[in-house]
């Protein structure tokens, strides 16, 4: 009965979709007050539908419901009750249910606390969202059901994809796709803005909070993917520019380059056309990665298994929106000109720089994505792009970034010259000497090593002379020091999103280059050295665990300057899905991990064994957090809550207009 109902609900949440598609737009050309009022409750109620829908599907799933074909495919009784409810995401039917209700939340989230926005661009907003959601509505419906019943239910199910058993993969889909499916609301603003022919300072005010709130689960997201794939797979790296992996970075360098850009409409009213396109480009690249993952058409280990039509459905979808908009663009792009002029030394000037960089760098990651399937499908050719060409291309891109970030943020708008740059110096000068003390500490490693490492001690030295240069020059450092806790926390919010960045690719600098490894046939008490450290092999044995088998080894690590650790790694075999799987065993540190991987028996008792000493590897993902969290703090800043912001405007504009020039309609 309940499964019953959770199709019902995700019938009725396509038909209000359709619903809310049409009359609100109908009422905002027509300017119905009446009929764009209808936007808010029918968003309200889409996103009840599918939630009731999603709790249905995940019901079924906590209850091993085996006459679901769904339940059967990705479930077992003997799972653990958290890889149940996970298994309602670890597979392409309930992760695009999951997909879609992320989307109405979005939608419904605009209805509540849009008040600010006026009701005819709401309306626009609220209807472009509603015919997304319509479309995946009907690519579920009609060819994803996630509520397909068997005429004989077995009595068991074949178990979840054993890579997926893992606290990890338990939160990183939902961030990940609340980050995708967040910018659909930067989309359907540019899209309402495209037809109603107008941008302003407060249309950058509105967008900027849904931006971010998407930048934030997004940055989240990839960086738990990234922790996962470390620990988890047993490879010992923690990207591998695998395709999906890039279906998820290209949105994030778009969405990074759109927030940057918004702020140059909402503080001087230009790079609008700029701006709405990447609003439209970001989306988009979301819906790139979604026909990545679901069709098929490039392997990947992340990918789910899916049959080409579901491909071209998608594919059509991309088509739709996305052409279809750029088309719009094309014909409206006039409309949106551009009032604030600004000399080439400004912050506009570097934040275009900025743009530039993050819009090409997602180019050359696309390029390099869909080059195979370019070349199987031209040039009946099989190839393979990796790691070597992404560094090569990819790199550059990122050093420019990490060079102008702290100099656009020390440079005035509209008009600035090379004076108001001197208090980064110091900042300068140390990055040269981080620079240099790393060269000859490590000489003999890559070049890239030490040059990122000063980048990176120059994005944190720049963020903080940005933070202490605002609280005023001259004054005593008393007061300076109270300024300083007084800061807008858009302004600490951007700060400690660069210092997250700074500490990321020093965690990748250091990793990448000094990385210390050693693959042998250990033997149970004999020792062997690696780097600083001793380490032997204590012996292997068996572990029943609640829904596999396990060899697990007893390793001991010791080193001068602290007592024996004892790691586990294991290698585990699911009897239900016969698939064997690597867990690795890491000492983690403030400094290094120490990780290590158990191999295959060997016939003279020893067992391979793969040890790493991996350098500064948790600031990579600690970065990524301090960069969510000063994303999180600017979000938290009142200037950026949409309501706030319009509310604040209207008070200040005469006869009820709002700031910028949008009338309160």
């Amino acid at each position: 009965m309940i499964t019953e109902f959770g199709h019902f609900a995700l019938v009725l949440a396509f038909m209000v979709a359709l619903f809310q598609m049409i009359v609100p737009m109908l009422g905002a050309v027509w300017h119905r007050p009446g009929w764009m009022a209808v936007a808010k409750p029918a968003a309200t109620a889409q996103f009840a539908l599918t939630a009731c829908s999603f709790g249905a599907l995940t019901h079924a799933f906590v209850t091993s419901d085996f006459s679901l074909r769904l339940v059967v495919n990705n479930s077992h009784t003997l799972k653990p009750i958290l890889y149940k409810i996970t298994g309602v995401w670890g597979n392409h039917e309930g992760s695009l249910l999951l997909w879609v209700l992320v989307l109405t939340l979005f939608g419904a989230m605009a209805a509540w606390f849009g008040t600010g926005v006026p009701p005819a661009l709401r309306a626009r907003v609220l209807a472009v969202h509603a015919s997304v959601a319509a479309a995946f509505f009907a690519f579920i419906l009609f060819t994803s059901n996630p509520f397909l019943r068997l005429a004989v239910p077995p009595f068991n199910g074949q178990g979840l994809n054993p890579l997926l058993q893992d606290p990890g993969l338990a939160v990183h889909p939902p961030f990940l796709y609340v980050g995708y499916v967040g910018l659909s609301m930067a989309f359907s603003f540019a899209v309402a803005a495209l037809l109603q022919g107008r941008v302003d300072a407060a249309w950058g005010r509105w967008v900027r909070p849904w931006t971010l709130a998407a930048w934030i689960f997004l940055t989240i997201g990839i960086g738990l993917g990234s922790w996962w794939a470390y620990y988890e797979l047993g490879w010992g790296g923690f990207w591998f520019w695998d395709p999906v992996e890039n279906a998820s970075f290209m949105p994030w360098l778009l969405a990074t380059a759109l927030l940057h850009s918004a702020i140059v409409v909402e503080k001087r009213e230009a790079l609008k056309s700029w701006t709405i396109l990447l609003a439209i480009l970001a989306f988009g690249f979301s819906l790139v990665g979604t026909f990545i993952v679901r069709s098929g058409v490039l392997t990947s280990v992340h990918a789910f298994a899916s049959d080409p039509a579901r491909g071209l459905y998608i594919l059509g979808i991309l088509i739709l929106f996305v052409g279809g908009v750029l088309l719009l663009f094309a014909l409206r792009a006039g409309a949106m000109e551009a009032k604030g002029v600004f000399a080439p030394v400004s912050r506009e000037s570097a934040l275009v720089v900025n743009n530039l960089l993050l819009a090409v760098s997602a180019l050359v990651v696309f390029i390099g994505t869909i080059w195979p399937l370019i070349a199987e499908m031209i040039f009946d050719r099989t190839l393979s792009v990796g790691p070597p060409f992404f560094n090569t291309t990819f790199i550059p891109f990122v050093i420019g970034l990490a060079l102008v970030l702290p100099l656009g943020a020390m440079l005035p708008w509209k008009r600035g010259h090379i004076r108001a740059l001197r208090p980064l110096l110091g900042a300068g000068v140390l990055a040269v000497a981080a620079t240099l003390l790393t060269w000859a500490v490590f000489t003999g490693h890559s070049a890239l090593g030490p040059i990122a490492i000063g980048l990176a001690v120059w994005l944190v030295a720049g963020a903080a002379v940005d933070l202490w240069a605002r609280t005023g020059r001259g004054a005593p450092a008393r007061r300076r020091l109270g300024r300083l806790a007084r800061l807008p926390r858009a302004d600490w919010g951007k700060a400690v999103a660069h210092v997250g960045f700074g500490l990321t690719m020093f965690g990748i600098a250091a990793l990448t280059t000094y990385e210390t490894q050693d693959i042998r046939i250990a033997r149970p008490g004999e020792p062997y050295q690696v780097g600083a450290y001793n380490i032997t092999l204590l012996g292997v044995g068996q572990v029943q665990g609640p829904n596999y088998t396990s060899a697990m080894a007893t390793i001991q690590v010791t080193d001068q300057g602290r007592g024996p650790e004892v790691l586990r790694p294991e290698r585990r075999v699911y009897p239900v899905a016969g698939m064997p799987t690597t867990e690795a065993a890491i000492d983690n540190g403030f400094t290094r991990d120490i990780y290590i991987v158990l191999g295959d028996p060997q016939d003279d008792g020893g067992w391979v064994v793969r040890t790493y000493i991996k350098p500064f590897a948790n600031w990579i993902w600690g970065g990524a957090l301090i960069m969510a969290l000063g994303g999180g703090l600017s979000l938290s800043d009142r200037r950026y809550r949409v309501a706030a912001g319009a509310a604040g405007a209207r008070r200040r504009a005469p006869n009820g207009g709002v700031n910028g020039g949008v009338p309160a309609e």
